[in-house]
Formats: C-alpha cells, sequence, structure tokens
C-alpha cells in the first residue's frame, strides 16, 4: 500500500533544475534512505513533499488519516518551556482527551438517564484510547527516549533557551520519536549525536514498524537502518531496493552500462556524419546520404555519464610553530558557571587531536577558550609562538546574506573574481552554489565556503569543531585524506571515529574531566 505518491514533479530554483521529473512512492513500513551530493536538491525534496514549498509542477498525495513527523532544525523553542515539557507536548492530543473526559465526568450530575447514558459511552471510549496509547507511561516514555539521546544528562527540567544547538536538536528528535507517527522524515538526525546515542538511534530506527524517509551522509548507519535507497543526482530522482551498498554496487553497474551505450553510440553517430558528408553531394549516392542523416536525426542520444564536481582540499601550511602549540594552567571553562575540573592540558607541535565525549560536556567551549574567543572562567591558557590557527566553528550563521563569493571577500578583500572563484571551485563548488546566499546554501555546501576560507590562510594549527557534520561522502573522503597530509598540529571534535582513526595521534575524553555526572 502506497501511503506518499509523487508523480512527474519537476522544481527549478534561482534559474537551475534541482528535480526534473520526478517520481517517488513510499509503501507501508518502509525505511527509505534519501541519498545524494551536497546540493543535488534532497532538503528541496523534502520540503516539496511535506508542503513547506510548491513544485512548479506534478502530483503529491498522501493516503487518509496519515500522520508525519518531520525533524525541522528550525523550529522554534519558546524560552520557558523545560526540556520536560517540550517532550511532554508530543502527547498534547492525548492530553486534550483528558481534559475532555474530565468535563464530560463533571457534566454527569447535571444530565437525566439517557444523556448520562451517553457520557458514559464517550467516557469509557476516551479512556480505552488513553489506556490504548499509553497515556499513564507518558512519563515513562519520555525518559526512556530522553535518555536513549542523552538529554537526561543535560538535565529535562532545564529552559530550552539555554541549549546549543546541538542540544537543540536532540530534543527535536526526541519529540518526534515520541509522538510515533506513521511517516517520520528525518534530515541529517545524526550530526549532533554522541556515538553511543547514534547506536541507539539505530536500534530505535531498525524496530521502527512505521515508514521512514532519512537523508544522512553517514553510509554505515544509512547502511544498517534502511531497505529502499531513492538518489538525486543531476536532477533525476532514481530508486534502489535494498541497503546502501545494494545502492553503490548498482550505481555503479548503471554508470558503467551507460558509459558503454553512450561510447558505442558516439562511434556510431560519427560513422554516420562521415558517411552523409562523404556522400550527400554526390548524385548517385545522395539517396542513401538523406537516409543516413533521417537515421541520425531519430536517434534517441544517450547522455554521457554526469561526472560530479570533486573537491580539492589542501590546507597551506605556515613556518613550524614552537614545541608548545597551547598549555593550560588550572584553566575551568564554562559560561555562568563552570563545565570542568582544573585542567592543565599540553599540546605539541605535530599532534593530532581528537577531543570526544557526549554533547553538553563543554568541547565546543574549550576550543573557544584556547583560541581566546571567550573567556575563562579561571585559570591561564599559554599560547606557543609562531602560531597561526585556522578555526572551522561548528555552526554557522543562518541569517548570512552574502554570497558565498562575498563571504570570501569579506576576509580577503584584495583577491580577485577570478581568484575567489577559483578557490571556492576547488573546494567543489559550481557556478551556482558560488553566487548563492549563504542563507540558501545546504549544510555541505556553506560547509566548504568556511574550509575555503582556512585554506586560503598559511596555517600550522587547525582547530575544528565538528567539521564533517553536512558533507557528503566525496568531501567527507578528501577532507580526511587533506588532514592526513597536513604536518601542522590539529585539534578536532568529531563523534565519527572512522573519520578521524586513520589520522590521529591522541585522543582526549572530556568525560575525564567534567564536572557533570556522565
Amino acid at each position: 500500500m502506497s501511503i506518499l505518491t509523487v508523480e512527474h514533479v519537476n522544481h527549478d530554483f534561482g534559474g537551475r533544475t534541482i528535480l526534473e521529473d520526478a517520481s517517488f512512492r513510499l509503501l507501508k513500513g518502509e525505511h527509505v534512505g534519501l541519498v545524494g551530493a551536497n546540493g543535488e536538491g534532497k532538503s528541496t525534496f523534502l520540503n516539496i513533499i511535506t508542503g513547506k514549498l510548491m513544485p512548479d509542477s506534478g502530483k503529491i498525495e498522501w493516503c487518509n488519516r496519515i500522520t508525519t513527523g518531520y525533524l525541522d532544525q528550525h523550529t522554534v523553542l519558546e524560552k520557558g518551556q523545560t526540556i520536560r515539557d517540550v517532550l511532554r507536548s508530543a502527547f498534547s492530543y492525548m492530553y486534550d482527551l483528558e481534559e475532555e473526559m474530565l468535563k464530560l465526568y463533571e457534566k454527569m450530575g447535571e444530565v437525566d438517564e439517557n444523556e448520562l447514558q451517553t457520557i458514559m459511552d464517550d467516557v469509557s471510549d476516551i479512556q480505552h484510547t488513553l489506556e490504548h496509547h499509553g497515556f499513564y507511561m507518558i512519563d515513562a516514555k519520555v525518559e526512556e527516549i530522553a535518555n536513549g539521546l542523552g538529554l537526561g544528562d543535560i538535565g529535562l527540567d532545564k529552559d530550552v533557551s539555554e541549549l546549543s544547538g546541538g542540544q537543540r536538536t536532540k530534543v527535536l528528535l526526541a519529540k518526534l520519536l515520541l509522538e510515533s507517527p506513521m511517516i517520520l522524515i528525518l534530515d541529517e538526525p545524526t550530526n549532533y549525536l554522541d556515538f553511543e546515542h547514534i547506536l541507539w538511534l539505530k536500534k530505535f530506527l531498525i524496530d521502527y514498524e512505521n515508514a521512514f524517509i532519512l537523508v544522512s551522509h553517514d553510509t554505515t548507519f544509512l547502511n544498517e537502518v534502511v531497505n529502499v535507497i531513492y538518489h538525486i543526482e543531476s536532477s533525476i530522482l532514481t530508486r534502489y531496493k535494498g541497503d546502501y551498498e545494494n545502492f553503490e554496487r548498482m550505481n555503479d553497474l548503471k554508470k558503467r552500462q551507460q558509459e558503454q551505450a553512450y561510447e558505442k553510440q558516439q562511434k556510431e553517430i560519427d560513422k554516420l556524419e562521415t558517411f552523409i558528408a562523404k556522400n550527400k553531394a554526390r548524385v548517385a549516392t545522395t539517396n542513401m546520404a538523406k537516409s543516413r542523416q533521417k537515421q541520425l536525426d531519430k536517434m534517441e542520444i544517450v547522455e554521457k555519464v554526469y561526472e560530479k564536481v570533486k573537491p580539492n582540499f589542501k590546507f597551506n601550511e605556515a613556518r613550524a610553530a614552537a614545541r608548545f602549540v597551547v598549555e593550560t594552567q588550572d584553566l575551568v571553562i564554562g559560561y555562568d558557571e563552570p563545565l570542568t575540573k582544573p585542567l592543565n592540558l599540553v599540546l605539541e607541535r605535530g599532534q593530532k587531536v581528537a577531543l570526544k565525549g557526549v554533547n553538553g560536556l563543554g568541547k565546543s567551549t574549550l576550543l573557544k577558550t584556547l583560541l581566546g574567543i571567550i573567556e575563562p572562567v579561571s585559570g591561564k591558557v599559554h599560547l606557543g609562538d609562531y602560531l597561526e590557527p585556522g578555526y572551522f566553528e561548528q555552526e554557522s550563521s543562518k541569517d548570512n546574506k552574502n554570497t558565498a563569493i562575498e563571504e570570501i571577500w569579506s576576509e580577503y578583500p584584495a583577491m580577485t573574481n577570478r581568484e575567489v572563484r577559483a578557490a571556492l571551485a576547488r573546494a567543489g563548488l559550481t557556478n551556482e552554489h558560488i553566487t548563492s546566499l549563504m542563507m540558501v546554501l545546504s549544510g555541505g555546501e556553506a560547509a566548504k565556503v568556511r574550509l575555503t576560507k582556512i585554506m586560503l590562510r598559511e596555517v600550522n594549527w587547525l582547530v575544528l569543531d565538528e567539521p564533517t557534520n553536512h558533507l557528503d561522502v566525496d568531501a567527507k573522503e578528501e577532507l580526511q585524506r587533506a588532514l592526513k597530509a597536513f604536518k601542522g598540529t590539529i585539534l578536532l571534535v568529531s563523534h565519527d571515529p572512522e573519520f578521524y582513526k586513520p589520522f590521529i595521534t591522541h585522543e582526549w575524553s572530556a568525560e575525564d574531566w567534567t564536572l557533570k555526572i556522565v
């Protein structure tokens, strides 16, 4: 049974074709992975099927009485609400039913016998609905999901206005899972999750009885939870049955077959065109030439295989820094209150360190404190001589109205238009991306612009806060290669051991020095 049908959808944006004659179907219980490179239109497709964006043409049809849940990171969480309040709001319809039932109880003493029987029947139906949907176990459900995603460590009575971007995403995800809709729509749900919470979500999705559509660049995660892949490339949407590994095999086979068909046809076209050119002027062979021309005109042209623009990352190395890059003396970090015990850390030249630990322990705060962006609560930070840091911040501004070119120029005003375009192209960005506003670029495209800003200067110390969060598979592999090749010092925050294990020399665990109970 198809619960969502999309037929012949077309959509353009800024003169660029995003979706062309796209068709899609979602069957009951299917676990779908929606994949494609940065900027190919995955989020646009999700916005179209959820009604946030109108396609230029085509039809979107949901089955009757469908319930959907969309992980939208732009949802507003109101100040004054606690995490528990937000999670309980997933059951608001049940609280409304309970209120209706209590009003019916109050009304019982004011009605005649016939109406009383009707009210008692209504109360019985509501009671059955509440019991069937686990209304009297809501707090236990809230605790289970909250703890599974690490919200219990933050504290369910914390005001949502005090949360970081990653913690906020966890709250929205937990609320969505508690709603248990017939269709879950998840756009990069693992971006702000710690390793153990990714494992928990993986098990939850494997066991999820209803359908979901998942966008993710975490191919290991994707491979274990989906049974259908939809691939967007060059505005074309293609369906593949099976997991991500099967999709890769089938997609490679399809491309090889298309390449062979294209080469064969090009030889045939060349042969026909040569014959026509030689014979169209001769009276004896002109009819044969015309026949070949008709054959050529009727030929259905095989498209050349689309070659995706791949990034080429390279960090320019400044002169070597002093032996000790950073030393801390009884450093305590935090904002309104301390997050850590006194830290005495030493980072030496050439070390490549992964800083790991669950969200909320102060990893990003530590990076900003070491760089002098925020003041320590107490203690000191000593930076070595000749340091040239390159800092990649985890979150970028969603209100940035600069184009990608202007974003580079804001930091490097002496560069020519040609030089800026060439630098952005090396990061895997096309002309359409380069002239788009930062605020409308996908997360991966915006990350490539921010990485470009670092690659345009000479650095000897890279400070990277979750740089792979939005990057597609090719960009992630290329960044890993570039960090392996970099001879300077690296301090990296990441929840992706598969990404950082091949090049790091040391691991620091924030759990060793946090004041929070982990």
